[in-house]
C-alpha cells in the first residue's frame, strides 16, 4: 500500500475539516459562548492537516488497496479531530471519541445524560457533524476536490450505502455534487417546514441536519417528545421516510422518469415494512395499553419510520411498551433503509434479495432442471451479488454476535447487549432498558463503549471495507 498517498488525502481532508468548525465557532460568538472549544479544534486539526499534506504530497495514482484506507482511516481520523470542541467542553475523551463517532456515523447513540446543560454551539457540532456525515465525509470531498475525483469512483464505492454504487452522471464528482444538492435542497425544505410547524430557527436547523442524515441527535433530552406536536412528527415522518430512500431514485424521479419511483422493487419493499410494520405496532399496542387508535396511530408509524430509517428519533418512551410491541421495533432495526440513502441496516435491497433467493431455492427443490433467474427491477442478478449479499450478512452478524457475547460478559443484561450492538452496528441511536430512548450509553462499562464505537465505525462503512483491513492479504504486497 501505498501509505504517502494515503497520508496525504487524509491531511486535505482534515484541512477541510477545520474548516467546519467555523460554523459552530460563529454559532458560539453569536451566542456570546466559550469559542475556545472551536478555536483550539480549528488550530490543531489544520495543523496536523497542513503537516500531512505539506509533507506527503503525492501524485501516485490510487488502487483500490488505498481507496479502503483513506475512508476506513478518514472516518477514523475524523472522529479523533471532530471530538476537540467535546473534550474542551469537559467531556471525558472516550466519551467525546463515542459521541462524534455516533455522530458522524449518524448514529445516534448518546453518552450526554444532561444535553440541555451543554451549549447550544456544542449541540449544533454535534448535529451539524450528523448532517456532514449522513451523505458521506468523502463524498463531500470528492464533491467540492478536484484532486480526489482522480480516484473518486474508488473512494465512492468504498463509502457506498448499499451492494453498489450508483452513478447518475458518467463521472463520479458530478455524481457526488448531484446527491449532496438533493440533500441540501431537501434540508432546506425541512427547515422552512419545521419553521412554519412552531420550531426556533436554531430547532428547526438543528432537527433538520439529524433528520436529513437519518441521525437522531436532538438538543432536547427527550428528543421530538419535548415538542409533543403531532404536525412536527408528521413533518419529520416525510423527511425521515424520503432520508431512507435512495437518493439517486429521488432525483432520477424528479428530473427524468417520474415513475420510476412507483417501479422500483427496493422502494416498494422498503414502503410496505413500514406500512406492515405500523399496522402489526398499532394493533400490540392498542391491545397491549389500550391507547385510543389514533394514539396508536400517532406513535407507531414515528417509531417504525424512524427505527426501519436508522434515525432513531422517539416521540414517547417505548422503552415501556409492551413486549410485543418492541419486537416488531427490533426486527425493524434489522433491515435498514434502501440503498444509496443516508440510512444505515442491512438496507432494504440485501434483505428482499435474500428473501427472492430463498424463494428461488426452494423453486429448485421442486423443480431441479428448471432455470429460472432472480432478476431485480427486470434484470438478472449475477450470483458474485448474491454470494456478496450473503457474505455481507454473514459477517454482520458474525459482529453482532461477538459483540453481544463481550458486552454481556462484561456485566451487562442481554437486552440491553442485543439492542446496543444492534443499534450501533446499523446506526441506530436508542436501544431497550438502559439504554431507552430517554436515557443515553453513559453507563455501559468503558470497553463496551469502545467495542460499540468499532461497531459504528464497521456499521457506517458497510462492513467489507474495515473488515478487510484486518485480513492478512490486506498489507501483503
Amino acid at each position: 500500500m501505498n501509505s504517502k498517498v494515503v497520508l496525504s488525502v487524509l491531511g486535505t481532508l482534515l484541512r477541510f475539516l477545520g474548516i467546519m468548525m467555523l460554523f459552530p465557532l460563529i454559532l458560539a460568538l453569536y451566542y456570546d459562548e466559550s469559542p475556545i472549544p472551536f478555536v483550539a479544534g480549528i488550530v490543531l486539526t489544520e495543523i496536523v492537516g497542513i503537516y500531512l499534506w505539506l509533507s506527503y504530497k503525492s501524485d501516485d495514482d490510487w488502487k483500490l488497496r488505498e481507496a479502503f484506507a483513506i475512508v476506513a482511516f478518514g472516518w477514523l481520523a475524523a472522529m479523533i479531530f471532530g471530538a476537540i470542541p467535546f473534550i474542551l467542553d469537559g467531556i471525558s475523551p472516550l466519551n467525546s471519541f463515542f459521541e462524534t463517532m455516533s455522530g458522524f456515523t449518524t448514529t445516534g447513540a448518546s453518552i450526554l445524560d444532561d444535553v440541555e446543560s451543554h451549549s447550544k454551539s456544542i449541540l449544533f457540532w454535534r448535529s451539524f457533524i450528523q448532517w456532514i456525515g449522513g451523505m458521506g465525509i468523502i463524498v463531500l470531498f470528492i464533491a467540492i476536490l478536484p484532486k480526489l475525483s482522480i480516484g473518486g469512483r474508488l473512494l465512492f464505492r468504498a463509502e457506498a450505502p448499499g451492494p453498489t454504487e450508483e452513478k447518475i452522471k458518467p463521472r463520479i464528482r458530478d455524481t457526488a455534487k448531484i446527491l449532496w444538492m438533493v440533500y441540501v435542497v431537501l434540508s432546506a425544505l425541512e427547515v422552512a417546514a419545521l419553521h412554519l410547524a412552531g420550531m426556533s430557527t436554531y430547532d428547526a436547523v438543528t432537527h433538520t441536519f439529524t433528520t436529513m442524515a437519518t441521525g437522531g441527535f436532538s438538543p432536547y433530552g427527550a428528543g421530538i417528545a419535548f415538542f409533543d406536536s403531532p404536525l412536527i412528527e408528521a413533518i419529520i415522518i416525510i423527511f425521515m421516510f424520503i432520508a431512507g430512500a435512495n437518493f439517486s431514485l429521488l432525483y432520477k424521479t424528479l428530473y427524468t422518469d417520474h415513475k420510476i419511483i412507483l417501479k422500483d422493487e427496493e422502494f416498494k419493499f422498503y414502503t410496505a415494512v413500514v406500512v406492515v410494520a405500523s399496522a402489526v405496532l398499532i394493533l400490540t399496542l392498542r391491545y397491549g395499553t389500550g391507547a385510543d387508535p389514533l394514539t396508536c396511530l400517532r406513535y407507531s408509524v414515528f417509531q417504525v419510520v424512524s427505527l426501519l430509517t436508522t434515525t432513531g428519533f422517539a416521540s414517547t418512551d417505548f422503552n415501556i411498551w409492551p413486549d410485543s410491541s418492541r419486537i416488531v421495533l427490533l426486527l425493524v432495526m434489522f433491515i435498514g433503509g434502501c440503498a444509496g440513502s443516508t440510512a444505515g441496516g442491512p438496507k432494504a435491497v440485501r434483505i428482499l434479495l435474500l428473501l427472492k433467493h430463498a424463494r428461488w431455492e426452494l423453486f429448485k427443490y421442486v423443480h431441479p432442471n428448471a432455470v429460472k433467474p432472480i432478476k431485480f427491477n427486470q434484470r438478472r442478478v449475477s450470483e458474485n451479488m448474491i454470494q456478496e449479499i450473503v457474505s455481507f450478512i454473514v459477517i454482520y452478524f458474525l459482529i453482532f454476535m461477538a459483540s453481544v457475547f463481550v458486552i454481556c460478559l462484561l456485566g451487562v443484561d442481554i437486552l440491553t447487549s442485543i439492542t446496543a450492538s444492534i443499534t450501533t452496528l446499523g446506526n441506530i441511536g436508542p436501544g431497550f432498558n438502559i439504554i431507552g430512548p430517554m436515557a443515553s450509553f453513559n453507563s455501559m462499562p468503558a470497553m463496551a463503549k469502545i467495542i460499540l464505537i468499532i461497531n459504528m465505525w464497521i456499521g457506517r462503512l458497510e462492513v467489507f471495507t474495515v473488515v478487510v483491513l484486518f485480513t492478512p492479504e490486506f498489507w501483503k504486497k
